[in-house]
C-alpha cells in the first residue's frame, strides 16, 4: 500500500455513489462506509439529481451508463449548481466520452475495474482540493521544489529562477491552481489562449514541451506536468 492511503479519510465527508448495478452499489457503499465516509446512493439519473438538490454531498461519485440516460446530464446539472467534486467511474473508456465526461465539468474519470485504494486516493485528493478553495488566491503556491509568486509573476525551482515567457506563466497557472485536476486540451487553449480556441492542440503540446524543460528535472519523466493520453494533461501534487 502506498504510504498516502494510510492517512485518515475526511471525517464523516458524505458522499454520493450513482450506479445502477447492484453489486458495484454495495461494493462501493461497504468499502467507502469502511472508511469513514456518509455513503448515499442513487440508480437513476433522476434520482441522483433530485438528491443532489435536497441535500447537495461533499462528492459525487457518478457511472455514465445509466437506466435513463448517459450521467454527461448529471455532470452539467451539478456544474450549474456547484463546484462540488464530480469522480466519474465507467465502463466507458474511449477517448471522447472521457473528454466529453471531463469537458462538461468532471473532476476526474476512472475506468471499471478499478483499485478502491487508488479510488479512494482520487477522493482525498478532490476533498482536499475543494476544503482549500482560496489557495490559488495566495501569493505564493508551492509544490514541491517548484513555487510560483503569483503576485510578482515569478517562478523558481530549487532556488532557481525560471524565466518564462508570459504565455507559458499563463499555462502555467492555470495547472498549479487547479492540482491534481485532469484539464481536457480544449479546456487548457481557452483558458490561456481564449474562447476561439479549441482545436488547436499543437500550440499546447508545444508549450507543455517548453513548461517541461524548464521545471521538470527530467523532461522525458516529468514528475509535474503528466501527460493524460488522449485527453489532456495533469498537474500532480502533493502539497496542494
Amino acid at each position: 500500500m502506498r504510504p498516502d492511503l494510510a492517512r485518515a479519510e475526511p471525517a464523516g465527508a458524505r458522499l454520493l455513489v450513482v450506479d445502477d448495478e447492484p453489486a458495484m452499489v454495495r461494493t462501493l457503499r461497504t468499502n467507502l462506509r469502511g472508511h469513514g465516509f456518509q455513503v448515499e446512493t442513487a440508480e437513476t439519473g433522476a434520482d441522483a439529481k433530485a438528491t443532489y438538490d435536497r441535500r447537495p454531498p461533499d462528492l459525487v461519485v457518478l457511472d455514465l451508463n445509466l437506466p435513463d440516460g448517459d450521467g454527461f446530464e448529471v455532470v452539467r446539472h451539478i456544474r450549474e449548481r456547484s463546484g462540488t467534486p464530480i469522480i466519474v467511474l465507467s465502463a466507458r473508456g474511449g477517448e471522447e466520452d472521457k473528454v466529453t465526461a471531463l469537458d462538461s465539468g468532471a473532476d476526474d474519470y476512472m475506468t471499471k475495474p478499478f483499485g478502491i485504494d487508488e479510488l479512494l486516493a482520487r477522493i482525498r485528493v478532490a476533498l482536499r482540493h475543494v476544503a482549500r478553495p482560496n489557495a490559488g488566491a495566495e501569493p505564493r503556491i508551492r509544490s514541491g521544489d517548484l513555487v510560483i509568486d503569483l503576485e510578482r509573476r515569478d517562478v523558481s525551482v530549487a532556488g532557481r529562477v525560471v524565466h518564462l515567457t508570459p504565455t507559458e506563466y499563463d499555462l502555467l497557472k492555470v495547472f498549479i491552481t487547479n492540482p491534481n485536476k485532469v484539464l481536457t486540451d480544449r479546456m487548457l487553449l481557452q483558458q490561456v489562449w481564449g474562447p476561439d480556441y479549441g482545436d488547436e492542440s499543437h500550440y499546447l503540446h508545444v508549450y507543455v514541451a517548453r513548461l517541461r524543460r524548464k521545471i521538470e528535472d527530467d523532461p522525458q519523466a516529468p514528475k509535474h506536468l503528466e501527460t493524460e493520453p488522449g485527453v489532456g494533461y495533469r498537474f500532480r501534487s502533493d502539497d496542494l
